[in-house]
């Protein structure tokens, strides 16, 4: 048995209409409509232990309510759910001890107290033993490179470094599992690289199962080795990435850099997608070899430096959300 099995899981909210006028607000208060919102519909996926998985979708897709099912903040109207054979929203308490979770908006941290003020809270909340507390507090710190604020007020801190002292907040009491809503949201690109390092370590160092959901495509590319992809609450695709990028991947882009750029000549097998400073952008269908594409385009046009790119995930995602 996988350590996460979700099984035919689904999830609906009322939503209530809005009607337009005085006497239509008036009979709303007596007779209210609802609509029925599909957030999570006959979902089923499992997870093993140690496993970093990327959950991806657009706004609206069920990703945040299928962590809040499974963390047992929300009950499942339809199927079963099991962490580490823990049924989340039955045994809540036992659940809770087992899962450390970091959402990307919503800090942990109390805002007037220092952030070391907070860790020796919920060491207390979750009755870590001392020796435990100083080696999980000590390795994050030299880990998530948090010696110099922790003792400052929350409310002084930049994002990043609420953001780091919030993923040392969730690992302190050693969780079988780890769920990561958004945690790279507004930081910088060192800040962001510390944090997908230390997701890192910690899984390789704990064998932490770890659930990621981002909109950040390059923190997929960075942890993740597999993703399951999700729309209006179903699933569209659940595997490895590298098999991802196989099914999905439509084309390829080559760079040409110029003295001068030439006339482009209309191609069926090549489209340019930008053309700047003597410097072309080139899509390449996928049904070509890059040997047989770059010999193509070395012959017709005189280019200084030729390069091919591979699609990123976050160029796939978009042409799939984009009806491409």
């Amino acid at each position: 048995m996988s350590f996460i099995e979700v099984s035919h899981v689904s999830k609906h909210f009322n939503i209530p209409k809005s009607r337009s006028g005085f006497f239509a607000s008036l009979l709303s208060l007596f007779h209210r409509e609802y609509a029925v919102k599909k957030a999570v519909d006959d979902i089923s996926f499992s997870i093993e232990k140690g496993e970093i998985c990327g959950y991806i979708g657009p706004n609206g897709a069920g990703k945040s309510t299928t962590l809040k099912m499974l963390s047992g903040v929300l009950v499942p109207d339809a199927g079963d759910i099991a962490v580490g054979g823990v049924a989340p929203y039955r045994e809540r308490k036992k659940n809770a001890k087992r899962i450390g979770v970091v959402f990307g908006q919503r800090s942990q941290l109390y805002w007037d107290l220092p952030a070391l003020d907070t860790f020796e809270l919920y060491q207390k909340l979750y009755d870590i033993p001392p020796a435990v507390y100083e080696r999980n507090k000590n390795r994050c710190i030299e880990l998530l490179d948090m010696g110099g604020f922790l003792e400052q007020p929350v409310r002084q801190l930049s994002l990043g470094q609420k953001m780091k002292a919030n993923l040392a907040l969730a690992m302190l009491h050693d969780p079988d599992v780890l769920y990561l809503d958004e945690p790279t949201i507004g930081l910088d690109v060192m800040s962001k690289k510390i944090l997908r390092q230390s997701v890192l370590a910690l899984n390789k160092e704990k064998n932490t199962t770890i659930m990621l959901t981002t909109h950040d495509m390059d923190d997929i590319e960075a942890v993740c080795g597999r993703l399951i992809l999700i729309d209006k609450g179903k699933k569209l695709f659940d595997g490895a990435l590298s098999d991802f990028k196989s099914r999905y991947e439509d084309s390829f882009m080559i760079k040409m850099e110029f003295a001068v750029a030439p006339r482009w000549i209309e191609d069926a097998d090549f489209s340019l997608c930008a053309s700047e400073n003597n410097v072309w952008i080139i899509k390449a269908a996928k049904r070509m070899q890059h040997k047989d594409a770059l010999a193509t385009l070395i012959n017709r046009y005189n280019a200084e430096h030729i390069s091919v790119h591979e699609q990123s995930v976050e160029d796939i995602v978009q042409n799939i959300f984009s009806g491409g």
